[in-house]
C-alpha cells in the first residue's frame, strides 16, 4: 500500500513538472512568436509622396527581416491626424504601426484643439532618419534665389503664394518661419500630402513651396520645378549648386523633416526592442543604404529610449518657434 502511494506522489510530482515545463516552453515560444501574422503599417499621407516613398522601401526589408508581409495602408488627411488617430486607437501588440515625419510631433503643438499627446498616446519604436526641406519654385517664376523671391513678393504682395503638404507640418512650418524672417505676406496654401502640393506648384497653381528632399527632387531633375533654397545647415551632394537657406539671408536657419517608427501607447517591450532591432539592420543594409543616398537621406540608428529623449527635445525647441510665430490651425 504504501508502495502504491509513494508511486502517485511521483507520478504527480511527475506531471507537475512536465506541465511546469510545458508551460515554460510555451510562454518561450510565444515571447519569440512575434510576428507571427501580417503587420499593418499606417502612412498618414497620400502615396507617392516623400514619407510614403521612404514608409515603403523600409517596410519591404523589414518584411524580408521579418518573415511576415508588412501592409502599406495610407490614411491620409488633416495633416496626417486621421491616420495616427487610427493608430491610436489600435491594440498595441506590435501588428499596427506608424510611419510619420516629425509632423506627427509637432501637431499637437499648433492645432486649436489637440488629438493626442505625442509623447503619452504613442510608443517610439525608432527613428529612421532625415532629409533637408527644398525651397522649389514654378519654373515661370523669375527668381533664381531665395532672396529674388522674396522681393517680387514683397514688390507684387498678395501675387507669389506657397503651397504645403499640410498644416502642421514641416513644409508649412517652414515657409512659415520664412515668411516671418523675410518679412513676407506669402500666402499658404494647404494640401494633403506633397504629391499634389508639388502638381500643383508645377502647374502653376501656387507659386513655390517648401517640401523635404525625396519628393522634390524628382521634379527638379526633370526639370519641372526650380530649387533655389534647401534647409540644411549644409548644402546637399545631389544638388551642390543649390545655397543653403541660411546662405541666402536666414542666418542659423536649419529644419529637417525627420521619420520614424511609433506603434500605440503601451506595446510590449520586448516588441518594441525586436522591431528596433530589426530597423537597425534594415536601414544598415547596403540596398536600402544606396536608395537612401538617391534621395538625400541620412539613415540614423537609435534605441526607443534615444528616440523618445530625441522627440521630447524637439517638442521644446519647436515649440518655442510655434509660439513665437502665433502658429495656431483649426480643422
Amino acid at each position: 500500500m504504501m508502495t502504491m502511494r509513494h508511486d502517485n506522489r511521483r507520478r504527480m510530482a511527475l506531471r507537475a513538472a512536465l506541465g511546469l515545463a510545458a508551460a515554460l516552453a510555451g510562454q518561450a515560444c510565444m515571447a519569440q512568436a512575434y510576428p507571427s501574422k501580417p503587420i499593418k503599417m499606417v502612412i498618414p499621407y497620400t502615396p507617392g509622396g516623400s514619407i510614403d516613398t521612404v514608409g515603403r522601401l523600409v517596410a519591404e526589408q523589414l518584411q524580408k527581416q521579418l518573415g511576415q508581409p508588412i501592409v502599406i495602408e495610407n490614411h491620409a488627411g488633416a495633416s496626417g491626424l486621421i491616420g495616427s488617430a487610427a493608430v491610436q486607437r489600435a491594440k498595441a501588440d506590435g501588428y499596427t504601426l506608424l510611419f510619420n515625419a516629425s509632423s506627427q510631433v509637432y501637431m499637437p503643438l499648433v492645432v486649436a484643439k489637440p488629438t493626442y499627446d505625442a509623447q503619452k498616446d504613442f510608443t517610439p519604436v525608432a527613428q529612421i532618419g532625415y532629409v533637408p526641406l527644398v525651397v522649389a519654385v514654378n519654373n515661370d517664376v523669375p527668381a533664381k534665389t531665395l532672396g529674388e523671391l522674396a522681393q517680387l513678393a514683397k514688390t507684387s504682395p498678395g501675387k507669389y503664394t506657397w503651397a504645403t503638404s499640410g498644416l502642421g507640418t514641416t513644409s508649412h512650418l517652414s515657409e512659415e518661419m520664412v515668411n516671418r524672417a523675410l518679412k513676407l505676406d506669402m500666402e499658404i496654401i494647404a494640401y494633403k500630402g506633397a504629391v499634389p502640393q508639388l502638381t500643383d506648384v508645377v502647374g502653376g497653381h501656387v507659386s513655390a513651396a517648401i517640401s523635404p528632399m525625396p519628393g522634390v527632387h524628382p521634379f527638379v531633375a526633370g526639370g519641372r520645378l526650380r530649387a533655389i533654397a534647401v534647409t540644411s545647415k549644409n548644402r546637399v551632394a545631389q544638388m551642390p549648386d543649390v545655397p543653403t537657406v541660411a546662405e541666402s539671408g536666414i542666418p542659423d536657419f536649419e529644419v529637417l523633416s525627420w521619420y520614424g517608427i511609433w506603434g500605440p501607447a503601451g506595446m510590449p517591450a520586448d516588441v518594441v526592442a525586436t522591431l528596433n532591432r530589426e530597423v537597425a539592420r534594415a536601414v544598415g543594409t547596403a540596398g536600402l543604404k544606396a536608395r537612401f543616398n538617391d534621395l538625400s537621406f541620412v539613415p540614423t540608428q537609435s534605441s526607443p529610449e534615444e528616440f523618445r529623449a530625441m522627440i521630447r527635445k524637439d517638442i521644446e525647441s519647436i515649440g518655442k518657434a510655434v509660439k513665437e510665430a502665433n502658429i495656431k490651425i483649426s480643422f
